[in-house]
């Protein structure tokens, strides 16, 4: 999902132009406070993945930097502001249409977005917290389980 291109690695620009796809689907301007706070929370992210400082992300590189401690140092943060972008009322949850769009600027399949929204919406609101969306892709990265992630399996099947 990171490697757009598929070359196998992770290119800084690759990686970088996650926020301005999310600003873009939410309908936000270049120059909104959020989408700075997102290329800055981005860039802490890039840094930390790239070891050796080529500009390329290998899965080398990124099978040995994710986890539990990447996710809480930089990861939480970025994705936060991800989050914050799609959030266009700022009422700290994600409607469908919001999660649909960010799903889809971030590469993710936009067929599976229904299973991957009602997953979330454990209490069946039609809204997903930001705490509840940053601890289900903690939990995926962190040990492969996530109310997210067994939906997708399950759709998937």
């Amino acid at each position: 999902m990171l490697d757009v291109d598929g070359d196998g690695v992770i290119s800084r620009q690759e990686y970088l132009t996650r926020p301005e796809r999310a600003a873009a689907v939410a309908g936000r301007d270049v120059d909104d406070p959020l989408v700075s706070v997102a290329r800055a929370t981005h860039e802490e992210v890039y840094a930390s993945m790239d070891a050796n400082g080529d500009g390329k992300v290998s899965f080398e590189e990124y099978a040995a930097w994710a986890g539990a401690e990447a996710f809480d140092e930089v990861c939480r943060h970025a994705l936060g502001s991800l989050f914050d972008l799609a959030d266009i009322d700022a009422d700290g949850t994600l409607s469908r249409a919001e999660f649909t769009r960010l799903r889809e600027a971030l590469g993710n399949p936009i067929d599976s977005a229904e299973a991957a929204f009602d997953a979330l919406d454990a209490d069946g609101d039609g809204l997903i917290d930001r705490d509840a969306y940053l601890a289900s892709i903690r939990a995926y990265v962190t040990d492969g389980t996530s109310p997210m992630a067994q939906a997708l399996h399950n759709y998937n099947r």
